[in-house]
């Protein structure tokens, strides 16, 4: 069964790729298809914003889970919620301090009661939440991560 999920970005255009290096430059709404239930990568895909201090606190585990699987099928993409008045004030300085390396994208689509179901529809829409399609299979949690162990056994079981 194919499983695909679906994260809308609407970013404002006035941003250009000079303004933001460490995001990609979406102009418009997009619609991005992370998934295919043929591939066999893991996707690890995280939810959260600097103004949610346990997004805050489990995020390197995140970022660290993707260095430790560089060379691995493995992609983590960080889905900030942070508002859009506040990318260049709060994020862009928040993700080069932390010295973020996994790629990030703003949703900062206001229609959150159009797009959360497509994400998951038990998705109460708090943060932090993760989707992790691991063998074609998406799961859902809606919670936080104390440790990067935690975050691996959490991806080592749901791979069995």
């Amino acid at each position: 069964m194919k499983y695909t999920l679906i994260i809308c970005c609407l970013l404002f255009s006035t941003l250009s790729k000079a303004d933001i290096p460490i995001f990609e430059k979406f102009d418009r709404f997009e619609e991005t298809v992370l998934s295919n239930a043929n591939s066999d990568t893991t996707y690890v895909i995280n939810f959260w914003a600097t103004w949610c201090a346990p997004c805050v606190k489990e995020l390197p585990y995140f970022d660290e889970y993707g260095k430790k699987n560089a060379n691995k099928p493995v992609k983590v993409l960080l889905v900030s919620m942070d508002f859009k008045s506040r990318i260049q004030s709060q994020l862009v300085p928040f993700i080069e301090k932390k010295k973020i390396e996994s790629e990030v994208v703003v949703l900062a689509d206001p229609k959150q009661s159009a797009w959360i179901d497509k994400v998951d529809s038990n998705w109460s829409g708090a943060i932090p939440a993760t989707i992790f399609i691991v063998n074609g299979k998406k799961y859902f949690k809606e919670k936080s991560y104390h440790s990067l162990q935690e975050l691996e056994n959490e991806i080592n079981q749901l791979s069995k």
